[in-house]
């Protein structure tokens, strides 16, 4: 491990492995049943095709994209930093033969070269201490023709209506009080990690497209992600419902050519 970012990377895994067991508790990272995973499923059916797939899971957490996964049929390997994340998605799923759980770095996973025909993400990216690094990674793990998934967007800063859904959120915590489980629980944290981060700042698709070109991927697409969004909203509150306006989100698509 390069012993620059030793530190950083330590505090990254320690403040993701403080929120394992109330993870799923906080809006926007459990995908329940009905129309959130219908549409998880329809975005993912229609990146990666019906057919099974081998699929590598980058900072798979507790498992809900892993769920997502294999309910379309896929063999999946599900990596995270983290022992504690780990452990809630091996409870999750335990007894399915077509999951393996993983301890290692996204950024450098040590899996052999060209085993998988798709590798997953899901807000991932803007934690990266090494972006380069990390794209080159997942070009080489992709067999000719893999298809990367990223699933992100910019943390940094809310959008203009982002903006006057967090001041509304806001007035209605005045009212109906504070919840414990956003990831607002531990925002100076969160902040202090953020700062040193390379993507802190704002991860954009303007700032992301060169890099992934530089890698060497190509057919890059940007599928809308608003039926995500819209299924997010049918059964949230109106506190959840507001939260999915805060920040601009993103779903990039590519591939690794075949020849």
């Amino acid at each position: 491990m390069d012993m620059r970012n030793h530190d950083l990377k330590e505090d990254i895994r320690e403040y993701w492995s403080k929120r394992s067991q109330t993870f799923d508790l906080a809006f926007g990272h459990r995908i329940p049943p009905g129309p959130e995973l219908d549409a998880w499923a329809a975005a993912m059916r229609d990146a990666l095709g019906a057919r099974p797939l081998k699929v590598l899971e980058l900072a798979c957490g507790t498992g809900e994209v892993t769920n997502v996964l294999l309910s379309l049929g896929h063999e999946v390997t599900a990596l995270d930093f983290s022992e504690a994340m780990l452990a809630v998605a091996r409870r999750k799923h335990a007894g399915n033969d077509r999951v393996r759980f993983i301890l290692a770095d996204a950024e450098r996973t040590m899996e052999p070269d060209e085993t998988y025909d798709a590798v997953v993400c899901r807000h991932l990216v803007w934690t990266l201490t090494e972006p380069e690094q990390a794209f080159a990674e997942w070009f080489r793990l992709l067999k000719p023709g893999g298809r990367l998934l990223v699933f992100d967007g910019d943390w940094s800063k809310p959008t203009p209506l982002g903006r006057l859904a967090s001041i509304a959120v806001a007035a209605l915590e005045q009212i109906i009080g504070h919840d414990p489980h956003y990831d607002g629980a531990m925002s100076e944290r969160h902040a202090t990690i953020m700062e040193r981060l390379p993507f802190g700042d704002g991860l954009t698709v303007e700032r992301l497209l060169p890099l992934i070109e530089e890698a060497g991927f190509e057919n890059i697409e940007l599928p809308s992600r608003r039926p995500i969004a819209a299924a997010q909203r049918r059964n949230a509150d109106l506190r959840n419902r507001l939260r999915t306006f805060f920040y601009r989100r993103f779903f990039l698509v590519c591939s690794r050519p075949s020849g």
